[in-house]
């Protein structure tokens, strides 16, 4: 089976350094949108494409993940955008599962931040290969080495960079792009980028001087040597295998660098790659089709109650109305309307290869972490769900609405947003998270879109741990612990702790137990 050309890729970033605006100037470039919103601009303009839950418009933040396809020069480009915000590390864990290379953007003037760094371990756990995009370079910065060095310093990567600003700031001039010896230059009032280059020799040309300054020209060609000079030189398997890193440098909001890396995209980052899976990893050219859901989203459309779970195709081509089996309940079902999404906006797919995200809509029936096949031989690993960090007792305002409360409480949990556990004493549901954040995305959730009043109580808990061992030795502990057990929304056994010394005073008593902090789906 021949696959058509996909790149299916991340963008990681700390909270603002560009992230979202590099996604609508990529879609823009890519010719997906007409008009990008603009992370800064005021009121309605204000609201980002890719953003559209009501929190992320009122905080001009992401916090769940969007996936948006375009196509350029007969490559598909499915783009995952991730949530920066550092609570939301568990649904960013599970999207960056689903793809194969990704794009890390870090502000000049700040450097490698700790969500970053985070998020770069991720993506080393499961090799995947990163492009670095230098963004905002049109404002004061770090100085370019500087930053190359932190990448390599800090990530332990070769750096290879693949394109140099003509000073920063007030004195930026524009990017030279080492590989086609391009110059692009700042146009008009707004300093921005029109698509517009010179084309040069290379860097010793003389027409150099007639676009640029002086001083500009002489600091340029000395950084410039430098920069070939001392830096490794672009090896395309040392990048694929997640050892090399080639950094671009740009500005998202001036449209500077972002056509090259697109290109770069094009070029060097891997087509759909094996998925690891029992009894084998999934080959892209297998027959059959294979997919893993990553995500499910409810309410995605407030006017209908939907709920659409993400499916990362692995294997095999997808055609409206196959029956398709899913590792949770066994049973097939048909998908009928497959969904090829752009942000809020969908249209129907009638067919999909590996490397595209489809979605399903579906009521429940699909989790996070289900392998979808046409044979049902195969599951997916590797999408765990983490133990959280903060746990909470939620109570409601309106004690009638007990039902709507367990509905939304399951709808959210099935998504990965929080995580519920119901305690073997006591009536009230614990809630847990991984970051403060997600409480108040919680709360903000449940009015918007199930009208529900609840507050947050504190727990007397500090953290969870699943327990593995034998069923006897776990009734035996339960029933000594019977306060601090509960049971996850699967009815597996979850010992609830006090705090983090307890949790080790415990596993040391009882050595046949496993007490774990993930549990895979």
């Amino acid at each position: 089976m021949t696959v058509p050309s996909r790149r299916t890729f991340a963008i990681i970033s700390h909270p603002d350094a560009g992230k979202t605006t590099l996604t609508e100037k990529l879609l823009l470039e890519g010719g997906a949108i007409h008009l990008a919103g603009e992370v800064k601009a005021r009121g309605a303009n204000r609201r980002a494409r890719s953003d559209w839950m009501k929190i992320e418009q009122q905080r001009g933040i992401s916090v769940t993940s969007s996936v948006m396809t375009f196509e350029r020069n007969g490559v598909t480009f499915n783009l995952l955008d991730t949530p920066g915000h550092e609570d939301f590390s568990e649904d960013t864990y599970r999207t960056l599962t689903a793809v194969d290379s990704a794009v890390m953007v870090i502000d000049a003037a700040k450097g490698i931040e700790p969500q970053t760094l985070k998020l770069f371990e991720v993506c080393r756990l499961r090799s995947v290969p990163i492009i670095t995009f230098v963004n905002k370079v049109d404002r004061e910065g770090r100085d370019c080495f500087a930053i190359l060095d932190e990448v390599a310093d800090k990530l332990a990567l070769d750096v290879c960079p693949m394109s140099w600003p003509v000073g920063m700031g007030g004195e930026f001039e524009g990017i030279y792009d080492f590989a086609t010896n391009r110059l692009m230059q700042p146009v008009g009032p707004s300093k921005e980028f029109d698509g517009s280059f010179t084309q040069f020799e290379g860097l010793d040309d003389p027409r150099l001087a007639d676009f640029l300054s002086a001083e500009g020209l002489a600091r340029f060609h000395e950084e410039a040597e430098l920069a070939q000079g001392g830096y490794a030189s672009f090896d395309l398997a040392g990048y694929r295998h997640g050892d090399l890193t080639p950094v671009y440098f740009g500005s998202a909001l001036k449209r500077f660098g972002v056509g090259e890396l697109i290109e770069a995209l094009a070029n060097h980052a891997p087509p759909p790659r094996a998925q690891p899976a029992e009894p084998v990893a999934v080959e892209p050219e297998r027959s059959d089709v294979t997919g893993f859901i990553f995500k499910v989203q409810a309410n995605m459309d407030p006017q209908h109650r939907d709920r659409i779970a993400f499916m990362r195709l692995c294997s095999g081509k997808f055609r409206r109305g196959m029956k398709l089996t899913p590792s949770g309940t066994g049973k097939p079902i048909a998908v009928h309307s497959p969904i090829l999404f752009f942000a809020q906006d969908r249209e129907i797919a009638d067919e999909a290869f590996p490397g595209d995200i489809i979605g399903i809509p579906n009521h429940g029936t699909l989790r996070v972490g289900d392998t979808l096949s046409e044979k049902a031989d195969v599951r997916f690993t590797g999408l765990p769900n983490f133990a959280p960090e903060i746990l909470r007792r939620i109570a409601l305002k309106d004690p009638t609405k007990t039902k709507q409360l367990r509905k939304a409480l399951d709808d959210l949990s099935e998504e990965g947003v929080i995580q519920v556990f119901y305690p073997e004493i006591g009536s009230q549901w614990i809630i847990g998270v991984v970051g403060q954040l997600q409480l108040d995305v919680l709360i903000s959730r449940l009015e918007a879109e199930y009208k529900v009043d609840a507050v947050l109580e504190p727990a007397p808990f500090d953290t969870a741990r699943w327990l593995s061992g034998a069923a006897r030795k776990i009734d035996d502990f339960a029933s000594i612990n019977r306060s601090s057990m509960a049971r996850d929304r699967d009815d597996n056994p979850v010992f609830l702790a006090r705090s983090a010394w307890d949790v080790g005073y415990q596993a040391e008593r009882n050595p046949d137990l496993g007490f774990s902090a993930t549990k895979e789906r």
